[in-house]
């Protein structure tokens, strides 16, 4: 039984566009000027953060994660002007006023009580700095409810229990409440993408590289290939394929703030 899950910067990879998009929303609503130091927490596999130099061709930009395996799938886009690094995001710290930007994209959903670190994000910011936070909120969802349930059934719940709860996650105006609070102003919204995913049971496939992927590798592998097969199985009938494809319903949640 492994006790932290390893993760896989290829299946994660899988359906790379349509992970894509709440990113590109969420750098999109930072109007940031004259920026010379950008920091991607929760960085992945690389290719997203590459993109920051789009917007920033001459800022020095960082991509930090604490996965091995996704920090050196990320080093195939690193340059001069982009680097990555292993950290925590729960142990990471800049000093005070050096940042210009702060991404933060589908990293804090995975730690309790992250609300707490946000003031330490912002006192790295400089005056006029930005901060832009992603998560999802769909640990509702069917994907995530079968997980649980079966998670909690013998023979998995022994093994796979503890790793299919989530911490629950904050809603817009929690940012809004927390992030004013430390001088901001800040922009706050959710929105549901309807993600139209092409593949033979496509949302386990997609799941897999996400939200499943503790549950999965916690189970000894005895179990885990009928734990796959029951999930696959109840997966494909909450998201039957259509013959345009299946389409999965997503709720994320976005905060963009300006330190004042």
């Amino acid at each position: 039984m492994r006790t932290s899950p390893v993760w896989s910067p290829e299946q994660y990879g899988t359906y790379a566009d349509e992970r894509g998009r709440p990113f590109a929303d969420l750098v999109g609503r930072i109007h940031a000027d004259n920026v010379k130091t950008v920091v991607d927490l929760g960085c992945g596999p690389g290719a997203l953060t590459a993109t920051l130099r789009e917007a920033w061709p001459t800022a020095t930009i960082v991509g930090l994660d604490s996965s091995p395996q996704m920090i050196e799938a990320a080093a195939q886009y690193a340059d001069d002007h982009l680097s990555f690094g292993l950290a925590d995001v729960r142990e990471w710290s800049a000093p005070e006023g050096s940042l210009d930007v702060i991404v933060t994209n589908a990293t804090l959903q995975w730690i309790p009580d992250h609300l707490d670190l946000l003031p330490g994000f912002v006192k790295a910011l400089r005056p006029g700095g930005w901060l832009a936070i992603q998560i999802p909120g769909n640990g509702n969802a069917p994907s995530h409810a079968i997980l649980r349930e079966l998670a909690a059934k013998d023979p998995y719940a022994e093994f796979a229990r503890e790793r299919s709860l989530r911490p629950d996650v904050p809603g817009p105006a929690d940012y809004v409440d927390v992030l004013s609070a430390e001088g901001c102003a800040v922009d706050a919204w959710e929105t549901t993408y309807f993600h139209l995913l092409q593949g033979d049971n496509a949302v386990l496939e997609w799941v897999k590289g996400t939200g499943a992927r503790p549950v999965l590798q916690s189970l000894p592998d005895e179990l885990r290939k009928d734990f796959e097969a029951e999930y696959g199985a109840r997966l494909a009938e909450a998201y039957p394929q259509r013959d345009y494809g299946t389409l999965l319903p997503f709720r994320r949640i976005f905060a963009v703030a300006r330190k004042l």
